[in-house]
Formats: structure tokens, sequence, C-alpha cells
């Protein structure tokens, strides 16, 4: 028999664990997209873009392997009535993006 795992629930199904959860998976598929965009600037701007391909991806894996945890925090906020926002996930996301932002600025411009 196969085993179930335990998904904690709260109250209303359609409330904000869910729709967070969806966006950290667009914002994965988003970093997913720029590392296959990245990926086509390697022809015109050399091995310097392969930085710019591993830190989509490593972003893009990062956000997906601890979307579980932050889901599951969110429900056991919801049911303690104690939610507080998951600032250090956001941070690291944003700091991502503006480290690609100068990096694909910095290969376009000088590369």
């Amino acid at each position: 028999m196969p085993s179930r795992r335990y998904t904690p629930t709260h109250g209303d199904p359609g409330l904000q664990p869910e729709r967070t959860d969806m966006a950290w998976g667009r914002t994965t598929l988003s970093m997913a997209v720029a590392a296959a965009v990245f990926l086509r600037w390697m022809p015109h701007h050399g091995w310097f873009v392969g930085t710019l391909v591993a830190a989509s991806a490593v972003t893009a894996l990062g956000i997906n392997f601890t979307r579980k945890r932050r889901f599951h925090r969110a429900i056991h906020g919801i049911n303690q009535d104690a939610i507080t926002p998951d600032i250090a996930s956001t941070a690291a996301a944003a700091a991502s993006l503006v480290v690609l932002a100068g990096l694909g600025i910095f290969t376009v411009l000088l590369i």
C-alpha cells in the first residue's frame, strides 16, 4: 500500500498559501526562461554567459526546492492566527534578480 504524505490544511482552500505557491512557481518558470534566453546569447557574447545561465538555473532550483516549506509554513501560520511574511526568501529572489540584471547589462555593454 503506498504511503500517503500528510498535507496540512486550513479552513479556506482559496486563501493566500495556494496563490503564493503559484506565484513562486511562476517565478521559477521565469528564471528558467531567463536561463534559456541567456543560452541564446552564447554565440554573440562568449563563455561569460554561462555564468548567467548557471545563476538563473540555481535561483530557479532554489526557489522550487523551498516552495513546499514556505507553503506549509503559511498554512501553519493561518491555523495559528500568527502568520509572518517570509522576508528572507523574497529578499533572496530580489537580490538574485538584481545581480542577474547587472550581469546581463555588463555582458551586453562590455563583452
